[in-house]
């Protein structure tokens, strides 16, 4: 009888330690495909069983969280959504996340083990922390200056504060209410349905994931390369370009819009856009030397973060001599998106140095501690210091008695560049008006910001002085609210 007990037990001690060695693979081995496997409810009632922290712009929340009283317990909220959308994204318990609540989740969720009280805990206690808080570098004037300018045409705007990187303000339009993706059931997929098929592209955010051609605000790009290179030493001198200017190898002639360009200088071909002595300019600098001022720009570079991705702004690499031509003065296949355009007005404005641009300023616990801080970084050098002290004074005589008057702001230094891009089939569509611009008060240092407008469905005429008069309102309302913020920093004794 006793060694039938004796093999009893021995049967259910090897069982009871196959029990742990399956418990073990479980909760060890496989936790990590358990987690992820689509069918594990667990996953999002435990990720939206508390609320997400907040994206902050200016020192209040843009975001908050609502006890909806379901199994997905906290649905996100957006304060005054449509606004911010370009840079909150949106948090959906059924279509996941985007922008900055998708690149800082981990913070935002309270799964980044930065938030946890010990190293490792997280791992350890397979739990999560409260949501952490993300303080963007937007500053909300300036945001509604720039959503109020665009008005609900297709359009965005991007601005800087060159000496820094730090994005000022990040407006797409048409735009969206991010809280209608929040929640499940019906209405949440019928919402994503109207908006993911609109021709108007709500939630696309065109400030960094669209590309456009830049038409004439690339000749800055054009006129640094022509500096740097020596191709021009005297901005003033004249440039020995005929108009009009046969495209190299073809029968093709470039026309102007504007007057008056037939062998002017370079100062005369920003302040009135001349097409003819830009494109002939950077023949001369050859192609080699084009590609490489365009990369020392941020052209054709794939991995920029913000820290979401940036649609990629290209700078053909192979290109005809005719074909180089069009591409310097923003068409043929250069297409830019408009932060990138902005990074080329704070290169000016910094003296060739481009600042890495970020949105994120920190990242903090629940309860205020900071996590993480993104600091200062050079991006990239994109001219001499002295090419950019030429094209400051290039771009302010473009504001003060050229093209981009629109932009003129009473008691400050404002440069800029107008553009107006033609596209479509045969240069059919209505064309793109583009200003990219730069403004610094009289008794400041240095530029306080630096702005890209793109309007897509601007009404204009063919000429580069729609940008003008369709984008370069925008600008200077947004610069004049930079200027302002930095004039009251200075007053609190702030930087």
């Amino acid at each position: 009888m006793i060694r039938y007990i004796r093999r009893a037990a021995a049967l259910c001690l090897v069982l009871l330690v196959a029990l742990l060695l399956n418990a073990a693979r479980v909760m060890v081995i496989q936790a990590d495909e358990l987690d992820d496997n689509p069918a594990n409810r667990r996953i999002a009632i435990t990720r939206w069983g508390q609320p997400r922290g907040e994206i902050v712009v200016d020192g209040r929340p843009v975001t908050g969280s609502r006890d909806s009283g379901q199994q997905l317990r906290w649905e996100r909220t957006y304060t005054q959504g449509p606004l911010y959308a370009p840079v909150t994204g949106y948090a959906s318990q059924t279509y996941g996340t985007s922008l900055v609540e998708d690149a800082e989740d981990a913070v935002l969720s309270g799964t980044d083990p930065m938030l946890a009280p010990l190293p490792l805990w997280n791992d350890v206690s397979r739990g999560r922390q409260p949501g952490g808080d993300v303080i963007t570098t937007i500053r909300a004037r300036m945001q509604e200056a720039a959503f109020r300018g665009l008005d609900g045409k297709r359009g965005a705007v991007a601005a800087i504060e060159p000496s820094s990187g730090r994005i000022l303000a990040l407006v797409s339009s048409p735009s969206y209410d991010p809280g209608v993706l929040s929640g499940t059931g019906r209405e949440v997929k019928d919402a994503w349905a109207r908006l993911t098929t609109s021709p108007n592209q709500p939630m696309l955010a065109r400030a960094f994931r669209q590309t456009y051609p830049p038409g004439s605000t690339f000749k800055i790009v054009t006129a640094a390369a022509a500096l740097d290179a020596g191709v021009v030493t005297d901005p003033d001198a004249p440039t020995d370009t005929p108009d009009p200017f046969v495209l190299p190898g073809t029968r093709q002639v470039l026309p102007n819009e504007a007057r008056g360009c037939e062998d002017a200088s370079l100062a005369d071909a920003i302040r009135w856009s001349c097409n003819t002595v830009m494109a002939g300019l950077s023949v001369k600098v050859g192609l080699e030397k084009m590609v490489e001022a365009a990369g020392n720009f941020g052209f054709n570079d794939p991995g920029l973060r913000i820290p979401s991705w940036v649609a990629r702004s290209n700078f053909d690499t192979d290109m005809s001599p005719d074909q180089l031509a069009l591409s310097s003065i923003g068409q043929f296949n250069t297409t830019a998106t408009p932060l990138q355009m902005a990074l080329v007005a704070a290169a000016v404005a910094n003296n060739g140095e481009i600042a890495h641009p970020h949105l994120i300023e920190r990242t903090t616990t629940a309860g205020g501690t900071t996590v993480d801080t993104t600091g200062r970084r050079t991006y990239r050098q994109a001219m001499r210091p002295s090419t950019a002290t030429r094209l400051q004074d290039l771009m302010v005589r473009a504001v003060e008695e050229g093209t981009g008057t629109n932009a003129a702001i009473p008691g400050a230094r404002v440069g800029g560049k107008t553009g107006t891009a033609q596209h479509g089939l045969g240069n059919t569509g209505t064309p793109y008006a583009w200003f990219i611009a730069w403004a610094q008060a009289r008794d400041s240092a240095q530029p306080a910001v630096a702005v890209a407008v793109v309007v897509e469905d601007a009404s204009a005429d063919r000429t580069d002085i729609s940008g003008g008069g369709s984008a370069a309102p925008i600008a200077r309302a947004v610069m004049e609210e930079g200027l302002r913020l930095e004039a009251e920093g200075r007053g609190r004794g702030g930087g």
